[in-house]
């Protein structure tokens, strides 16, 4: 396989997984319902997407961080909003 071809399979793998974080990220932030989603899956998700990142970095290829940056993002934000809901669910019932 020619290495062009590999290029852009690697583009095109980053793209698809990127962004298919996008309608889960714009609906949890129009909604703030993150009812279905596992706290202890999405941190360690993240931190692994953090681990990618910093991978990425240290071999110096910039879909790898791109990619990775980007997801990192989205995934950061679900996080976020999952914890704030968490918390105040906590609070609520007395929890």
């Amino acid at each position: 396989m020619s290495h062009n071809i590999q290029v852009y399979i690697g583009y095109l793998a980053a793209c698809l997984t990127t962004f298919s974080f996008l309608p889960q990220a714009i609906k949890t932030i129009k909604s703030k319902c993150t009812k279905g989603i596992s706290i202890v899956m999405y941190s360690m998700f993240t931190t692994g997407i953090f681990f990618w990142l910093l991978y990425g970095y240290l071999i110096n290829d910039f879909i790898i961080i791109l990619a990775n940056l980007i997801t990192f993002i989205f995934a950061s934000i679900i996080l976020f909003i999952t914890f704030v809901n968490y918390i105040k669910n906590k609070r609520v019932n007395g929890i």
